[in-house]
């Protein structure tokens, strides 16, 4: 096992930054190519969450604020500077001086309003999966249900100042800008890509067309999507350092034995997910393998709109069923932990108290037989063909809890989905899933990344929300940094391992696979990992 470090670019850690100086290798015409386990679902960031279409669309556009790789805190990025106003109520921002977008539109103030009020009116009704999912678990809900919303408004004071009017203060707001889904987009682009109408298909996706064009102020301007690649070239007019790498093929590979045989062979120069049964001919072959900090969590949901899950005495032998020690042990990088919560022990509001519910099997059963659960097959679904951070076996980690349940007495029906198949969007609509394998990777450092999105509202993939335990996260998320914060989540965590809603499995590791040609490559626990930061050799 190789544990590296993490490489980190220096950032300024304050609010106010200058203008960088573009690199002498901005002319370069390097290429790099990059091994992913999948096709992106989209590149509107807006509408995508998924890891893949992440780490494409941060290429190509940029938010107010970015992540700065050696805190964690808030760092400028198309906003130079900030400021609190109203007690929290609101957020002045100063825009970076002649930014352009890719198309050679302008980019100020008016520009990022457009975004905002794009977000807070996004047609719902036109999706009940397809919406600004950040955008909602960061705000609660869009324009057509004001009154209940975070989001206020959003004014242009001048080209260059910008105010974000907040109904609720929210502790978290600048972190949570830090995710991609708030990259700033052209508005010529929106328009004329018709942004909101998903009339385009790309795969199991409904897309619009700007999802296929789509257009930011990124170091990387969009090229092409076809036959499993995506490429971007370098943005002639970015206005910070363009790096060294002039373009980027991003090419899908949905075996982990595929990709390995890719970057050993040189077809690649680096790939994500590196699984358990790569390190060795990693190793043997000379190559890097670097490794993120913990900040995802795996697990197992459980739809609750199912009659036997609504019962708790089965969800409570669902959770003693698993071994959750022997998953980590078999099928994560070494190093990730088994775990009762959702939120990370980096963040406050980790709960030592806790309770485990612990492998039992034997209470398993005992407590099946004291449910009202009488032998119904559950369908059970999981991915095929994918690796993700949080998930790097599924198929193997499916059958694991698959014949554990099974060994306890529960009628398992597996139902198998290609990852490609809209996988995650089958399991967080409504619908017959009983038991579904999925994850959280952190975006940002804040408790409620983990539990809100998951436990703050309705969902398809669980089926029902506990109005307390909602009313709970609202009122946490509001709450400053410190102890009375810190104790509101630790209660959120206990209340969760005590109705289990889902069932927590591991906080794993993640892992990259890199070439000795990269030098230095800037590995981040959320994920935030822009090529122009790569340095290679000569």
């Amino acid at each position: 096992m190789i544990a590296a470090a993490l490489l980190v670019i220096s950032l300024a850690a304050c609010t106010t930054a200058p203008d960088p100086t573009p690199s002498a290798s901005s002319l370069s015409t390097t290429t790099f190519n990059f091994g992913t386990s999948s096709d992106p679902a989209g590149l509107d960031p807006a509408l995508v969450s998924d890891v893949d279409s992440n780490r494409v669309t941060r290429q190509i556009f940029e938010g107010l604020v970015t992540t700065d790789p050696t805190t964690g805190d808030p760092a400028p990025a198309l906003a130079t500077s900030w400021k609190a106003l109203n007690n929290g109520l609101a957020y002045e921002f100063t825009l970076r001086e002649n930014v352009t977008f890719q198309d050679g539109q302008v980019f100020n103030a008016a520009a990022v309003c457009t975004n905002f009020n794009r977000w807070y009116n996004f047609p719902v009704q036109k999706s009940s999966t397809i919406f600004p999912g950040s955008f909602k678990s960061l705000f609660r809900t869009f324009s057509n249900d004001a009154k209940n919303s975070v989001f206020k408004s959003c004014t242009a004071n001048s080209a260059l100042k910008v105010t974000i009017t907040l109904n609720l203060a929210l502790t978290s707001f600048l972190d949570a800008l830090t995710e991609p889904a708030f990259g700033i987009a052209s508005p010529a682009a929106l328009t004329s890509g018709k942004a909101d109408v998903l009339d385009q298909e790309h795969g199991a996706f409904k897309l619009s067309k700007f999802a296929l064009d789509p257009v930011g102020t990124g170091p990387y301007k969009f090229s092409s999507w076809k036959d499993g690649t995506v490429t971007l070239v370098q943005n002639p007019k970015y206005w910070g350092d363009k790096g060294q790498i002039q373009t980027i093929h991003f090419v899908t590979y949905q075996q982990s034995q595929a990709r390995l045989q890719a970057l050993l062979s040189g077809k690649i120069d680096g790939y994500d997910f590196v699984t358990t049964d790569n390190f060795e001919s990693l190793v043997k072959r000379g190559m890097q393998v670097q490794q993120r900090d913990p900040f995802s969590v795996m697990y197992l949901g459980l739809n609750q709109k199912i009659p036997e899950l609504a019962d708790l005495k089965v969800r409570q032998a669902i959770a003693v069923a698993i071994d959750k020690d022997s998953l980590v042990k078999n099928y994560f990088i070494e190093g990730s932990t088994s775990t009762n919560q959702f939120i990370p022990p980096k963040l406050s509001g980790f709960n030592n108290q806790v309770p485990s519910a612990g492998y039992d099997p034997d209470k398993a059963k005992k407590l099946l037989t004291e449910s009202s659960y009488k032998g119904e097959p559950l369908k059970f679904y999981y991915p095929l063909n994918v690796t993700r951070p949080y998930l790097p076996s599924p198929e193997k980690i499916y059958a694991d809890i698959s014949a554990q349940l099974t060994a306890v007495g529960f009628n398992i029906k597996p139902v198998p989905i290609e990852w490609s198949d809209n996988y995650v969007g089958k399991v967080t609509s409504a619908g017959d899933h009983a038991l579904d394998l999925l994850g959280l990777n952190g975006s940002y450092s804040d408790p409620d990344n983990f539990v809100g999105p998951l436990f703050g509202s309705t969902t398809g993939e669980l089926g029902s929300t506990d109005p307390q335990l909602v009313s709970k996260i609202d009122r946490a998320k509001t709450l400053p940094d410190g102890p009375e914060r810190t104790k509101a989540y630790q209660s959120i965590n206990a209340d969760i391992a005590t109705s289990i809603p889902a069932v927590p499995i591991a906080f794993p590791i993640s892992a990259l696979a890199l070439s000795p040609r990269v030098n230095n490559y800037p590995v981040s626990p959320v994920l935030n990992e822009v090529f122009n930061k790569i340095t290679l050799s000569s």
